[in-house]
């Protein structure tokens, strides 16, 4: 039986949603290790002068407790 844990994690990108989550894996692995999925419960956007400006992610990060 594996344990599981789930932590939550902020991002942005100037980019896209998928850039600012791909960054947020990218930086978690660095300190958690066997992640295996990754959720994105929320997406919101910075809007200036009528353009977007800066992607931001909330997201689950699950990983295995060795």
């Amino acid at each position: 039986m594996a344990v599981l844990k789930v932590i939550e994690v902020l991002s942005n990108s100037g980019k896209s949603w998928e850039d600012a989550t791909a960054k947020a894996v990218a930086h978690a692995s660095k300190s958690v290790k066997n992640i295996k999925s990754v959720y994105v419960q929320d997406q919101s956007a910075s809007v200036k002068d009528g353009k977007v400006t800066d992607y931001r992610v909330n997201l689950k990060l699950t990983f295995e407790v060795k």
